[in-house]
């Protein structure tokens, strides 16, 4: 009952502490003969590496990945493969400050999983969070790069779209923009309204959440199964996961609700090909826990990072009250190296049910319509909520 791995065929065992010597992961189930190179997997932890702007946490950490097993070479092109054997992932931590917590090893911090951690365990490792530290995260993202590679022509991009109560403009989404500024924005007006914003938020020592999408194209129609393995299910299980997230929605999710059935049904026409093409989303690309081929698309809120340097109400395990006010070096808005770590998630859970799928079915198509999603562009507004 450790809870440490997730996934059914495709599965990731991560491991490790914020201030331990390093952390990583075991991915099993990756089918053999897939070009993997470690700088596959360093490109997608760069994005998500810490330090990098003044938004994110000052922990400088390079988050250099080595692959320990599961390649070899192919002998008939001399490319380096996945030989279908478990693959081991290390991350080494290398720019820990953990007197920055030692003030701190009896006292819990409102907004941190201090006390349950303490309530379950009767231990906690205090440095940085231990094991529900973000860092953990970095596995996630190291697992994602090799789940990417398994779903042909899968495509999986999030985007921070709301900062507090400021969001974006979505008739200026530009997926080009989210690599040309630092918080993966896709509007760049609105990156400057939040880099203006953050930087307030940050010199005054508070926090602030945020909200992110992520749209995954390429994903074939038929991947799910009812009733317990539900896509979407798996989907919001996997985002909800991930450290500070408060809520998940799929397609329009909560909007939904003042939506009329006329609205809300996503209907169809036959394409040129013969095959069947949905008018609108609002399903958000899975209708009864199975994909339709049209781009999942997820959205979940992160809250504001607990650490904040206002003095706040708590007790200590001793059952005394007191304040305490965090020092260190943390996110004001972790919503933003949320956007690669989300990306991850989507990923694995694709690449799971897509194996899952064809364990199942093989590689036939149950029913003559069922094809890859179309491009993007072939869908206008695809990942646009209901209510706009």
């Amino acid at each position: 009952m450790s809870f440490n791995t997730f996934g059914t065929l495709f599965r990731v065992t991560t491991f490790g502490e914020s201030h331990g010597p390093a952390l990583g992961c075991v991915v099993d189930g990756c089918p053999p003969k897939i070009p993997l190179e470690a700088a596959e997997i360093q490109e997608r932890l760069d994005r998500r590496r810490p330090g990098q702007s003044r938004f994110t946490t000052q922990r400088r950490e390079p988050d250099e990945v080595k692959i320990l097993s599961g390649v070899f070479a192919d002998p008939d092109t001399g490319r380096q493969v996945t030989t279908g054997t478990p693959i081991a992932l290390l991350i080494e931590n290398t720019d820990q400050r953990s007197k920055d917590y030692s003030a701190i090893q009896d006292t819990y911090r409102p907004g941190h999983a201090d006390f349950t951690y303490d309530a379950k365990y009767g231990l906690r490792d205090y440095r940085g969070g231990g094991r529900s530290s973000a860092r953990e995260t970095a596995a996630r993202v190291a697992a994602g790069a090799i789940a990417r590679k398994i779903v042909p022509g899968l495509m999986v991009r999030a985007a921070l779209v709301k900062v507090g109560r400021h969001e974006i403009d979505r008739r200026n989404w530009d997926w080009d923009e989210i690599d040309r500024n630092p918080l993966f924005c896709p509007d760049a007006e609105a990156a400057r309204v939040f880099a203006d914003y953050l930087d307030d938020v940050r010199k005054s020592g508070s926090s602030i959440g945020a909200i992110v999408e992520v749209v995954a194209e390429g994903v074939p129609a038929g991947l799910g199964a009812p009733v317990y393995g539900k896509l979407d299910a798996d989907l919001a299980s996997a985002l909800m996961g991930i450290n500070a997230v408060k809520g998940v929605e799929i397609g329009a999710g909560f909007a939904s609700a003042e939506l009329s059935g006329e609205e809300n049904a996503d209907e169809m026409r036959l394409g040129n090909d013969g095959a069947p093409r949905f008018l609108t989303n609002h399903a958000g690309g899975v209708l009864g826990g199975i994909s339709t081929g049209q781009p999942l698309v997820c959205r979940f809120a992160v809250k504001p990072t607990s650490s904040i340097l206002t003095p706040r109400a708590t007790v200590n395990r001793w059952g005394e009250e007191t304040e305490i006010l965090t020092k260190g070096r943390h996110d004001p808005c972790v919503g933003i190296r949320a956007v690669p770590v989300a990306e991850a998630m989507v990923a694995c859970v694709v690449a799971d049910h897509y194996l899952r799928q064809r364990g199942q079915v093989g590689d036939t198509p149950a029913w003559p319509f069922v094809r890859p999603a179309a491009p993007a562009e072939e869908i206008p507004a695809a990942h646009t909520k209901a209510r706009e």
